[in-house]
């Protein structure tokens, strides 16, 4: 076989003993580094965010060499979903812009504002649920979760409410995402004398 294939016999012996190379070890202790970082981002991040989680876990390794890693073993960042725009419909509405654009209101408990945002951790993403007040400009209420839905943001406008007290009914702003128009949310803002 190694005539035939013109192969000197102690190259191919040395193969028998050690038939990766050193490259090729390297490159398969490195594909577990990144899939890793990989599945921790939720399989968003490519070869540039990868390698600077590398980086930060002190490794040494190029970002080429990460991207060519992810490439051969098809681990590709989830980029997300295109819109359907469908010409002649109106957009749904939640609740009405009431605030309008008044970000100074007279006194506390008046107006809050909440969103919902996400912190990168080691072990994944954590979502963070947020009511700010906007008299004193501080937060009132916050939650945070490993998911993101109607919970997540009923939990932090109920840390609002026990915290505050509110006498009066206070204004809540947000954006018009799904957790903001479940149907446990808006009970929960009637319940608690809170208008949308």
């Amino acid at each position: 076989m190694c005539r035939i294939f013109k192969v000197h016999f102690s190259e191919f012996y040395a193969w028998l003993e050690k038939p990766l190379s050193n490259r090729a070890i390297e490159d398969l202790r490195l594909l577990k580094l990144i899939k890793q970082f990989y599945i921790a981002s939720g399989a968003t991040y490519g070869s540039p965010w990868i390698h600077r989680d590398m980086r930060e876990a002190g490794e040494a390794c190029s970002v080429h060499r990460v991207a060519r890693i992810m490439r051969e073993n098809k681990l590709k960042a989830q980029i997300g979903y295109k819109r359907r725009y469908i010409k002649g419909r109106k957009l749904a509405n939640v609740a009405a812009n009431v605030l309008d654009r008044n970000f100074n209101p007279d006194e506390p408990n008046q107006a809050w504002v909440s969103d919902i945002t996400y912190v990168r951790t080691y072990e994944g993403f954590l979502y963070v649920a947020t009511v700010l007040d906007l008299f004193s400009l501080r937060i009132v209420g916050w939650s945070m979760d490993k998911t993101m839905d109607r919970h997540l943001v009923i939990r932090a406008l109920l840390m609002a409410v026990w915290g505050r007290q509110p006498k009066n009914a206070v204004l809540v702003h947000s954006d018009q995402g799904s957790q903001y128009g479940s149907a446990e949310y808006l009970a929960f803002m009637r319940d608690n004398n809170l208008k949308p």
